[in-house]
């Protein structure tokens, strides 16, 4: 049995590491509201564009002169993914959870005979796929999302991509980050933003549930004029809102197992107190046997 005085010094240890943890959640909680704020008032306009793009999208499906950002180069061979994470750690499975999900996806599509880029978004997202696809990984951004999503990073981060799908460097690009469903729970989501991912049709059913809402539109300019313009500006914001629900995630994340470590450390200090006192009443308890003992040998 360890003695008073390492025992004492193992409690006032995890004192201390429990009034950190308290504080970081505590932290994380204020920067939550406005994480989760900025996260859900960005989801109806990132919607929205996309919801006009695809049906932009579905005009052009099959005719040719479409544009590149939509229809494809008509290859499928090199593939970046962007991985949105974080760059600190103490934040639960955050990191982990889609880490996880890429190396599975790096290694699908490495099977399948195609080549893989990781463009980092976050240094702990690289330190989850180093170890075993690090010949991969094409650059790691470092603090982007550190003190939350700024678009004007985002538009630099499209503008790159961009760039190396007009160079014939990619064909496919797909974001990969989580997304913000509560404090306590976040859906890690492959988003292909090149080329333009058009949804599934609707079901019959449902088309005709929402024949009364449906409007005709005449697009001025051309539709073909509008897309142009549009798509750069679709992949900003779905990169931007990929940053933003990864912000959210990560302060929500954080929040909840730094909770849970507060916790465990009151467990362990009850566990250590009780230890503490009964070594302390045993050592009372032998002294006074000892006193005792020798005053009757007097």
């Amino acid at each position: 049995m360890p003695n008073l005085k390492d025992l004492k010094i193992r409690i006032d240890s995890v004192k201390s590491t429990q009034k950190i943890t308290s504080a970081m959640k505590m932290v994380a909680a204020a920067k939550l509201r406005k994480a989760q704020m900025s996260a859900e008032s960005a989801r109806p306009y990132a919607e929205r564009m996309e919801a006009m793009v695809g049906a932009l999208a579905k005009s052009f499906d099959g005719v040719e002169g479409a544009p590149e950002l939509l229809a494809g180069n008509g290859k499928d061979e090199k593939h970046l993914i962007v991985l949105v994470a974080s760059d600190r750690g103490l934040c639960g499975g955050f990191n982990a959870g889609i880490g996880r999900f890429t190396r599975n996806k790096i290694a699908e599509l490495q099977d399948a005979g195609k080549s893989v880029k990781v463009l980092c978004i976050g240094r702990k997202g690289r330190d989850q796929v180093r170890r075993q696809f690090g010949d991969v990984i094409l650059d790691t951004m470092e603090d982007v999302t550190k003190n939350g999503a700024i678009y004007s990073d985002a538009d630099d981060i499209a503008l790159r991509i961009r760039t190396m799908y007009e160079e014939g460097e990619i064909d496919v690009c797909t974001v990969v980050y989580n997304k913000f469903i509560s404090a306590i729970t976040q859906e890690v989501t492959p988003l292909q933003v090149i080329p333009f991912a058009v949804e599934e049709t609707e079901t019959a059913e449902e088309e005709n549930q929402d024949d009364e809402l449906k409007a005709l539109y005449e697009y001025e300019p051309s539709e073909e004029d509008i897309l142009e313009d549009l798509l750069p500006r679709n992949l900003s914001v779905q990169i931007f809102r990929s940053m933003l629900e990864s912000y959210a995630s990560e302060q929500g994340s954080r929040m909840a197992a730094m909770d849970n470590a507060t916790r465990n450390a009151g467990e362990m200090i009850d566990g250590l107190t009780l230890t503490y006192n009964r070594a302390r009443q045993a050592a009372i308890t032998s002294e006074l046997i000892e006193i005792i003992s020798g005053a009757e040998a007097l």
